[in-house]
């Protein structure tokens, strides 16, 4: 493996390098990504090197 053709997966919400690297074929869908500088956790999607962050809706409260 080329080490160009891998790169860092990078936290959405501080920048910093996390524990995971993707390559142009990575292909990840609902992948908690952990950040060990800033302590988030998010899940994210990824395609063709493109990082997409999954929002998820916030919990609504049942009405009886």
């Amino acid at each position: 493996m080329d080490s160009s053709t891998a790169e860092w997966i990078r936290c959405p919400v501080c920048g910093g390098k996390t524990r995971d690297k993707m390559r142009k074929d990575t292909i990840l869908q609902n992948f908690p990504l952990f950040c060990p500088k800033c302590k988030h956790e998010n899940l994210i999607n990824v395609r063709d090197l493109q990082i997409v962050i999954i929002t998820e809706p916030a919990a609504k409260t049942q009405s009886r």
